[in-house]
């Protein structure tokens, strides 16, 4: 295998390269000769912890910077769920739309266990966009510094159940915040995406009640829809849907200068990671009094689960608190926001900070000032 560390100059050539991040590694694959990115933007808290997407990208760069992009996320991500883990992520750049199957996907899975294993536990990785629990057993051939293997191969299954309970954790903060109330009931919910994530959430907020409005790209999720009782929208109307919180629950990117003038609703608050196409577009929807809870917090579930019983053996019981945990610090990022007269992405940013600080200060015995 040919291990290339992107430099500094190379990477502001590629326009991506953010400072803060402490490696960014681009390897061609010895069996598949695909391009491999894994990016570690933090470890000071741990081990960096972030799932391996597999995607096609446009050129290089846009892969590298979607590297970059998701590894800082993580950082965040972890801190705000009081995890001993720093941010990385995995990038898998495609040539081609079609992902690979059959042998050419286990030499693939090999390549990215062994550019994992090569930073020697600096990196632990699990499921991601085009990538699952079998995926990972493929891995762990090749690396033990995975996580999210099935159960009969002795990890925690598929991520995507507690990444749901979390979410539904993180609605009733959200409800609180925007209505008064944590109870979803009667409250009316646009999910966009019944894949396996918001399958699983639309499914747990039937359960409480929660009226559904619901839409997805696949023509077969209709028939889930029809089982739910869910309203179907088209794609291109799920976000003028008229509703009381609109759940992104698919890709990223969502949430835009364009798109923020059609929304209908009083929140927005689901799972998809990177909703925000900038920063600014969290002023949008703070100007248009839309409540905008912060993926990196809501999302958390999966690498809650997943670490928790993987790597520190906890306890159902424990893992499950931390899941309802979410609930608390997402009402302690509306409180920053509040009394600081900022918007939850900034008061998030800021707690995930702070976080880390105190984090560093405790494993090296010092005492926050």
């Amino acid at each position: 295998m040919t291990a290339e560390l992107v430099t500094f100059e190379e990477a502001l050539a590629l326009n991506t390269l953010s400072p803060s991040h402490e490696l960014v590694q681009v390897v061609r694959g010895r069996r598949s000769g695909i391009a491999i990115i894994v990016a570690l933007h933090s470890t000071a808290l741990g081990p960096a912890a972030g799932g391996c997407r597999i995607a096609h990208y446009p050129g290089p760069g846009a892969a590298v910077a979607d590297a970059l992009r998701l590894a800082a996320a993580m950082t965040e991500k972890n801190a705000l769920a009081g995890l001993r883990h720093g941010g990385g992520k995995t990038v898998v750049a495609l040539p081609a739309a079609e992902r690979p199957s059959g042998a050419e996907r286990t030499a693939l899975l090999h390549d990215v266990g062994d550019t994992i294993q090569a930073l020697g536990g600096r990196y632990v990785t699990g499921p991601d966009v085009g990538s699952g629990p079998a995926d990972m057993t493929v891995i762990g051939e090749r690396t033990a510094h995975v996580c999210c293997r099935p159960v009969e191969d002795g990890g925690s299954g598929d991520s995507s159940l507690h990444t749901a309970r979390g979410t539904l954790a993180a609605l009733g903060a959200v409800a609180q915040e925007a209505f008064g109330s944590p109870e979803l009931r009667g409250l009316t919910v646009g999910v966009i995406g019944l894949g396996a994530v918001g399958g699983r959430l639309a499914r747990l907020l039937e359960r409480a009640g929660a009226r559904l409005i619901v839409t997805d790209t696949a023509p077969a999720a209709r028939r889930a829809a029809a089982e739910l009782g869910a309203t179907w929208v088209d794609p291109d109307d799920a976000l003028a849907a008229e509703v009381d919180i609109l759940v992104p629950a698919a890709l990223g990117g969502l949430l835009t200068a364009h798109t923020v003038p059609r929304l209908r609703c009083a929140a927005v608050a689901g799972p998809a990671n990177n909703q925000l196409d900038t920063p600014a577009t969290a002023e949008l929807l703070a100007a248009r009094g839309i409540l905008w809870a912060p993926d990196v917090v809501v999302s958390a579930g999966g690498v809650i689960h997943a670490t928790g019983v993987e790597l520190r053996h906890e306890p159902e019981e424990e893992t499950a608190g931390r899941l309802t945990g979410i609930a608390d610090t997402l009402r302690e990022v509306f409180r920053i926001a509040r009394d600081q007269g900022s918007t939850p992405a900034r008061a998030a940013a800021e707690l995930a900070a702070r976080r880390v600080r105190e984090g560093v200060l405790s494993l090296s015995g010092e005492v926050a000032p």
